[in-house]
C-alpha cells in the first residue's frame, strides 16, 4: 500500500528558455534549482523552478522547444496550476506587481473557493494565485535571494485544475485507484484533495465537452505526484496495470524516481518519490547556476552542450 502525498512537480512546454527563465526568476521571484536537459531528448533544456531546494510540492518545469506552435485549447488537458501565496495583503501585492511587470492578469475573484489572481505566463500558460490563508506546506523553504518579499513568496502548488470529457471516469480514478477524496461538488467541477485535505494536494476536475486539447507552447504535459519510497512505486505500478492504464515502470530521473501512466482521458500522471533531491549533484548555495547532466549523458556534455542556446 502506498499513500499519495500530494503534488511533487508539473512540467510544460515553452518555446523559449530565456523568455521563461526571466519570468519564473525575476517576475515570480522563484528560484532556478536545476538547469538540465530532456533526459529523453537531450537537444532540448529542461528548467526546473521552485522554492530554495526544489522541495517537492514546489516544482515548476519546463521544456524548451524552440519550433513548437501555439496551443489550441480543449478538453482531456491540464489547464491551470495553482501557486499559493500567504495572505490576501499577498494578493494585493501581487495585482500591483503583475501592473509594474507589464504580466497579464484579471480582477481579484474566488478560484477553488480561495480569494484568488489569474493571470498568464509569456507563453500563455494559465496559472492562479491563491490564498492560503494560514495553511502551510511542511517542506517549503524560503529563498532569501528572491525578487520578491519573504511575506509575499509562492509557498508552492495549489489546486491543479484537469478539464476532461468524461468526469465520472476521471473521478472514479481519482476517488478509487489514487485514493483522494471529495472536498465539493458542483453542476461542472469536483475539487478533490489527497489523504493528507491540504490545499497543497488539490485537483479540480472540470466536465468540459468539445474536442481535445492540440499541446503548443504554454500547455502542460504531465502532473507529477508525491510519494515518499522508491519501493512505493511498485505498488503504483501494479495498480497501473491492473486497472488497464498504459504505465512506464519504474524510471530513474536522477534526481528522483519515478512512473508514468495515462488514464482513460488521456491525462499522464507522473508518481515520484521525494528524494534523493536536487543536492545530489550540487550544494543548496550553487543550485541552478550551470548545467548539469545525469551520469549517464555526461560523456556527451560538449555535444550536448554545442546544442543549447546559453540562457544566462
Amino acid at each position: 500500500m502506498s499513500t499519495i502525498l500530494g503534488h511533487h512537480h508539473i512540467s510544460m512546454l515553452v518555446k523559449n528558455a530565456k523568455e521563461t527563465n526571466h519570468f519564473y526568476k525575476d517576475v515570480m521571484g522563484l528560484r532556478r534549482v536545476k538547469v538540465t536537459v530532456n533526459q529523453d531528448d537531450p537537444s532540448m533544456y529542461h528548467l526546473f523552478y521552485g522554492d530554495k531546494t526544489g522541495s517537492p510540492g514546489t516544482g515548476l518545469t519546463f521544456f524548451e522547444m524552440p519550433s513548437i506552435g501555439r496551443t489550441h485549447r480543449g478538453t482531456n488537458a491540464i489547464t491551470r496550476i495553482g501557486l499559493m501565496i500567504p495572505s490576501d495583503e499577498s494578493l494585493t501585492y501581487w495585482k500591483s506587481r503583475f501592473e509594474q511587470l507589464d504580466v497579464y492578469h484579471g480582477s481579484i475573484t474566488t478560484y477553488a473557493n480561495r480569494k484568488a489572481l489569474k493571470f498568464e505566463d509569456p507563453d500563455g500558460l494559465q496559472l492562479v494565485l491563491l490564498v492560503a490563508d494560514g495553511e502551510e506546506m511542511d517542506t517549503w523553504e524560503s529563498y532569501e535571494q528572491s525578487e520578491v518579499p519573504l511575506e509575499h513568496q509562492i509557498r508552492g502548488m495549489g489546486t491543479i485544475e484537469i478539464s476532461v470529457r468524461d468526469s465520472d471516469r476521471f473521478t472514479k480514478t481519482l476517488t478509487d485507484t489514487l485514493k483522494y477524496k471529495e472536498v465539493y461538488r458542483d453542476t461542472t467541477e469536483v475539487l478533490f484533495q489527497t489523504a493528507k485535505e491540504d490545499s497543497y494536494g488539490e485537483i479540480l476536475v472540470k466536465h468540459l465537452d468539445g474536442p481535445d486539447e492540440k499541446p503548443g507552447r504554454g500547455s502542460i504535459h504531465h502532473l507529477a505526484i508525491r510519494v515518499s519510497e522508491e519501493s512505493e512505486l511498485v505498488h503504483w505500478d501494479e495498480t497501473a496495470r491492473q486497472n488497464r492504464f498504459s504505465s512506464s515502470g519504474l524510471v530513474d530521473r536522477y534526481y528522483f524516481k519515478s512512473l508514468y501512466f495515462r488514464e482513460p482521458n488521456g491525462i499522464l500522471f507522473e508518481v515520484a518519490t521525494d528524494g534523493p533531491g536536487f543536492t545530489v549533484d550540487q550544494t543548496s548555495d550553487h543550485l541552478g547556476e550551470k548545467l548539469v547532466l545525469p551520469p549517464f549523458l555526461e560523456d556527451r556534455r560538449e555535444e550536448i552542450e554545442s546544442r543549447l542556446e546559453p540562457i544566462d
